[in-house]
């Protein structure tokens, strides 16, 4: 995939319209019924369920997908992570930017004490994981950090 333009939301569809219109490419349908699906993602953002997130942002299975008040990796604290527990899904995926970062185990404990799984990987993958487990029938959080320069 190498490295996107910056400011684009993209998929891997590849059709000339999508990639034409600056708007980027679809993955999958824009929604899966009952569930919140990452239509699009790229650097500064996703859409789920036709709504365009550009700041962090926590992706249940179902339900309300809220906004992440994480604004770096750097500000990650204990009760973001309290509140990826609260929702009581089987495994978090989170996505921790542009780059690969594991938290420390002392934020992550809430999880670890629920015995939630934790995946961590970049942002982009996070993003397409999280589809595969949702397609999947599985309740999956996906957490995303989308760090302003």
């Amino acid at each position: 995939m190498g490295a996107e333009p910056k400011g684009r939301i993209f998929d891997h569809r590849g059709s000339r319209r999508a990639a034409a219109d600056n708007r980027g490419m679809k993955m999958r349908a824009d929604r899966m019924e009952g569930q919140n699906a990452i239509a699009r993602h790229g650097p500064d953002g996703v859409v789920v369920n036709g709504v365009e997130h550009t700041e962090s942002v926590v992706v249940p299975w179902s339900g309300a997908v809220e906004p992440w008040l994480a604004p770096s990796f750097e500000s990650l604290g204990v009760e973001h992570f309290a509140r990826l527990a609260a929702l009581a899904p089987e495994l978090v995926v989170f996505g921790s930017g542009p780059r690969l970062r594991f938290p420390p185990a002392a934020l992550i404990r809430p999880l670890i004490d629920a015995r939630i799984g934790i995946e961590t990987m970049d942002t982009a993958a996070a993003c397409r994981t999280y589809n595969v487990l949702i397609a999947e029938g599985r309740s999956v959080v996906a957490a995303l950090l989308f760090a302003r320069a």
